[in-house]
């Protein structure tokens, strides 16, 4: 057998033949396409076709044959005049693929970076979120990059200019870390103190950055009895990423910090994806002596944009417009679905359906 009869012979052999025949012979072949598949194939064997043909023949022998199923004999049947059942929803036929070209690679980068320096000026859902704290708790549910940070320095602040201490958690050491650093550039190192598993640094600060952990043990600890000036003056206590409250294993740390939290100190609950903060909130009503506030906002400040970096190197935007066409399944670029197909041609073995 030739190589060329060799190679439309492998080419007609589902895929997980040529994996199988692969092995011992091509380094890692499992990463590798149907068609790349057969040339390295080919190229390992070019001294020995015989012995590539032979392993081949005594695979494909070992392929067991469908049986023929004889069709089933459709029954016949009275049809029925019943009225459909209530409350069916209509069937919503597929939103046609939009013919318009998909938006250019140079139009897709555009405006990326860092923008000119402005002004700043709080959004409303920061200045409400800051007044809210003047009385009461708040839960803080708003996108990635809309400024909760903003919120939590400010909100430290003016606990601070009123003489109480405040207490910043969140559910990493290594954050803790960073926000010690960005703290630290903001009010002063000697402002500023740091509490977790492996670092103590300016213990008696009036801002305290540790992991929510700690937290929970200085309120054990003042639950036994054990006086602790720094929650005897506590003011704010910032629980940073608190969607851990639904984690199977740390959200007890959270639930328990949130109910021995001194009354006198207002708790600020920051979260990017919190699913129900209404419930939050009510739960914080429940059991804390004041209503607790939620502030939403769900406009993102820095919209998201969809790519990917196809295997050849090629970055290409997923959909047709620059931002996310949420609720368009129709919208995907067309150089994305042609790579996808190409992925698919390359690898699914011949005979199975292709989207």
């Amino acid at each position: 057998m030739t190589s060329n009869e060799l190679e439309q012979l492998l080419a007609q052999q589902p895929i997980a033949v040529l994996h199988k025949l692969a092995r011992g012979r091509v380094h890692r072949h499992f990463r590798a396409g149907k068609r790349r598949l057969i040339e390295l194939l080919l190229q390992h064997s070019s001294q020995n076709l015989a012995g590539l043909e032979s392993d081949l023949h005594a695979l494909m022998s070992e392929r067991p044959t469908q049986p023929q199923i004889a069709p089933t004999p459709a029954r016949q049947t009275v049809p029925r005049h019943t009225a459909p059942p209530p409350n069916r929803r209509p069937h919503r036929a597929h939103e046609p693929e939009s013919t318009e070209p998909g938006v250019s690679l140079a139009a897709w980068l555009e405006g990326l970076g860092v923008p000119s320096p402005q002004p700043f000026v709080p959004d409303p859902w920061q200045e409400e979120a800051l007044a809210g704290l003047a009385e009461t708790d708040v839960v803080v549910s708003v996108p990635t990059g809309s400024g909760k940070t903003y919120v939590a320095v400010e909100a430290a602040r003016r606990a601070m200019d009123e003489n109480r201490t405040v207490i910043y958690t969140s559910p990493l050491k290594a954050l803790s870390n960073t926000k010690f650093t960005e703290f630290s550039k903001i009010f002063g190192s000697d402002r500023v103190g740091i509490l977790t598993g492996d670092r103590q640094d300016n213990s008696q600060a009036p801002i305290l950055i540790m992991t929510t952990e700690i937290l929970r043990n200085l309120l054990y600890d003042a639950a036994s009895g054990e006086i602790d000036v720094r929650l005897d003056t506590l003011g704010l206590v910032i629980l940073d990423e608190s969607q851990y409250l639904a984690d199977p294993e740390r959200g007890v740390v959270w639930e328990e910090t949130i109910i021995f939290c001194p009354s006198q100190a207002k708790l600020l609950l920051l979260s990017a994806s919190i699913g129900n903060p209404q419930d939050i909130a009510d739960w914080l009503t429940s059991i804390r002596p004041s209503p607790c506030r939620l502030v939403r906002h769900s406009k993102r400040t820095v919209p998201l944009r969809a790519g990917f970096l196809h295997p050849n190197g090629k970055l290409t935007p997923l959909f047709r417009t620059a931002g996310i066409p949420y609720g368009h399944p129709g919208q995907l670029h067309p150089e994305a679905k042609r790579l996808f197909l190409q992925y698919e041609e390359d690898t699914l073995p011949s005979g199975r359906p292709r989207r």
